[in-house]
């Protein structure tokens, strides 16, 4: 019994300083972004003094919809709200009955100075529907710098302004952004809320601090140049990978260019996510890391910091119990609070650890398995990334 003691002490010191040392670079990294984000702030430009269209091109924004979420209108409304002098926003589907198409239509009307555009992609060229979508709503792009993001996501006016300047740098090839979620009032809904600020957008701070940079983008804002898109083959060349927005950043990070995280953040309404819908979503985003980062994915698992101080606890190794729950909350406190404005983890951090166990749940699932639920449809995924359909309509 000891000699099983001894083994539990020294497996919880070794887990607790690694998970420790993992959350002191989260620490670590976002006070670097912050203070990157304070020298490279400015006071937003009087109307005198705004860029001319020169300096400012004009951009396209490419919006694929299947069906709605949570205050949509709205976060479709904050893109026609841009101070920005000439830009278009293109919205796709791929079935004419998509209930999406009523809010387009909504916006076309109370917009109607806005270049504003529906475009109906009813070819499926691959398992994934959204990339097949974007494929074929380029094609009525009028511009050569192009913003993709999701269709929940809500941004302020200055949004476009900041997000494209980074473009002007021939050496930067992708723009993307951090975003935090407002939960609706179910438990599954927060703890996801609370997993993207405290969790989430922590391990993007590290991973861009260990690789000086990402070499991957965020489906809450990709702003890259069409010759870019190009270059690595066009939509199509990913329309069979479920993780698409890491696949458009990791391939034009493979030009030689730099993908920069903006120091914009983007807000997205939450579902009302029962606890089955929360776990089902999270083992989608766990399996597809795995099969896209499979080393990042495995190494953290000493990123699980409740885990290890409950070890810690059972071997009575309180101090290295209490250090890795501390430094780990901190981390999610700064990041949440501090990086991005998200008020809840202010007056939520205390159920910090009980998502952390979920996370683990997640985690150690998706080290099994290769079918994933996205939206209405069953996927498999294979080793590199790509998938195919096996079922529809599972869901309904």
């Amino acid at each position: 019994m000891r000699s099983i003691l001894n083994i539990v002490q020294i497996v919880a010191v070794l887990g607790t300083i690694s998970s420790s040392l993992y959350y002191l670079l989260c620490l670590w990294s976002a006070a670097r972004f912050l203070g990157e984000r304070k020298a490279e702030s400015k006071p937003a430009p009087q109307p005198s003094e705004a860029e001319p269209l020169s300096v400012l091109p004009p951009i396209t924004i490419l919006k694929p919809l299947k069906g709605t979420d949570p205050e949509m209108y709205e976060s479709f409304r904050s893109h026609c709200l841009q101070d920005y002098p000439q830009y278009e926003i293109i919205f796709g589907v791929s079935d004419p009955a998509d209930p999406a198409i009523e809010g387009v239509t909504k916006l076309q009307r109370e917009f109607p100075d806005r270049r504003i555009q529906l475009v109906l992609s009813p070819k499926i060229l691959g398992a994934n529907v959204k990339v097949s979508n974007l494929a074929q709503m380029l094609a009525h792009a009028r511009y050569d710098h192009l913003i993709v993001n999701d269709s929940d996501i809500r941004v302020e006016p200055d949004y476009l302004r900041r997000v494209t300047t980074p473009l002007a740098d021939p050496r930067v090839g992708m723009v993307t952004c951090l975003y935090r979620g407002v939960a609706a009032a179910t438990l599954g809904s927060g703890l996801e809320a609370l997993g993207i600020s405290t969790d989430f957008c922590p391990s993007v701070l590290a991973a861009r601090q260990l690789e000086r940079g990402i070499r991957f983008g965020l489906g809450s804002t990709l702003a890259f140049r069409r010759s870019e898109l190009e270059s690595i083959g066009g939509f199509s060349s990913f329309v069979d990978y479920l993780a698409d927005d890491y696949e458009l950043g990791n391939r034009i990070a493979g030009l030689g260019l730099e993908v920069k995280l903006s120091e914009v953040v983007v807000e997205t309404n939450l579902p009302a996510y029962s606890l089955q819908q929360f776990l089902s979503h999270q083992l989608r985003w766990a399996r597809t890391i795995r099969v896209s980062r499979p080393a990042g994915y495995y190494g953290y698992v000493v990123t699980h910091a409740t885990l290890w101080a409950m070890v810690a606890f059972a071997g009575h190794q309180w101090w290295a119990g209490a250090l890795a729950l501390g430094v780990r909350v901190i981390a999610g406190l700064l990041v949440g609070v501090a990086v991005l404005n998200d008020r809840h983890v202010a007056t939520d951090f205390w159920f910090i650890p009980l998502r952390d166990l979920f996370g683990f749940a997640v985690w150690l699932g998706g080290v099994f398995g290769r079918h994933v639920d996205w939206r209405d449809r069953r996927l498999r995924l294979h080793a590199d990334g790509s998938i195919h359909t096996e079922s529809y309509q599972r869901l309904k």
